[in-house]
């Protein structure tokens, strides 16, 4: 067990200051260039892209529009983090996917080979997707979108769905193979096409090919010493969590993020701690308990 017998309470006020920095919320100013995107992304090493409902982690959105839900209206001003999103997409500045919870999420560099170690890529790409499907871990339709862009290179996903035979597919079946293969680090989007009716349509590309060295970077990392970082992270953004909050997040097996979760405890970076407004086993960062 790692929790501890005298159990520490959370200070609220000092959560609510921290969060105020990690969030980027009032009193700090809002996030107002690309520039200072990449900065927040890079401190934080992985936020949202849009806040998720019932999960806590910074959002560029937040960031950049405040502490308010997404705006339906394409006029509103927070909606300037979609430009940026977009233009980044080729400039290898951040990972961009659908990664953590299938939703999209932003990786900084530094911090990318950390999840990618996490991931079902052990070595060729012009083999792991082969055994991926062969162990049931990839769905007919997946392996033909990633086999149509390991022959065939970038496509958008108009052109993409029509060389992958998945035309007449259902729309569902498409997007969740490109989910699939997304959360996976298999394919990530890299660009913006003028294709269909809205003339919107993202490219995508196989990971290796676009950042060639992640696998390699990787490959250094074991499966713990990844989990381990990504937890801390998280526990630095968050500042306090309930171990069924980071569960959901990163989707880990329980004795797999117990174990995380331990070694954090036992480097003293988190501790066990009450909440004063909830119930149940919290875990918070150190400083941020009284």
């Amino acid at each position: 067990m790692y929790y501890n017998c005298l159990m520490p309470s959370i200070d609220l006020k000092k959560l609510q200051t921290h969060r105020a920095r990690t969030f980027n919320l009032p009193p700090q100013r809002r996030l107002a260039s690309p520039a200072s995107a990449l900065k927040f992304v890079n401190a934080r090493g992985f936020v949202y892209f849009w806040p998720i409902k019932g999960i806590d982690l910074p959002s560029l959105w937040t960031a950049v529009a405040g502490n308010r839900p997404v705006a339906d209206k394409h006029d509103d001003p927070g909606h300037i983090t979609w430009g940026w999103k977009d233009g980044a997409l080729d400039k290898k500045i951040w990972y961009y996917a659908k990664i953590l919870r299938k939703k999209a999420t932003m990786i900084s560099l530094d911090v990318a080979p950390y999840f990618y170690a996490l991931s079902e890529n052990y070595g060729s790409p012009d083999e792991d997707y082969l055994l991926a499907y062969e162990d049931g871990r990839l769905t007919q339709s997946a392996k033909q979108v990633y086999e149509t862009l390991l022959n065939e290179g970038a496509l958008n996903t108009l052109d993409l769905r029509k060389a992958a035979k998945l035309a007449n597919a259902k729309d569902s079946e498409f997007n969740k193979a490109l989910e699939v293969l997304q959360t996976d680090f298999k394919i990530l989007p890299v660009g913006v096409a003028q294709a269909g009716a809205w003339k919107y349509s993202h490219i995508y590309e196989i990971v290796p090919r676009h950042f060639p060295k992640l696998p390699e970077q990787a490959r250094k990392i074991g499966e713990g010493a990844a989990r381990a970082k990504l937890l801390e992270l998280y526990f630095e953004s968050v500042g306090a969590a309930t171990e069924s909050d980071a569960a959901k997040l990163f989707g880990w097996k329980k004795e797999l993020l117990a174990r995380a979760i331990a070694g954090l405890v036992q480097k003293k970076v988190i501790v066990e701690a009450e909440n004063p407004k909830q119930k149940g086993k919290w875990l918070a960062l150190s400083k941020l308990t009284k």
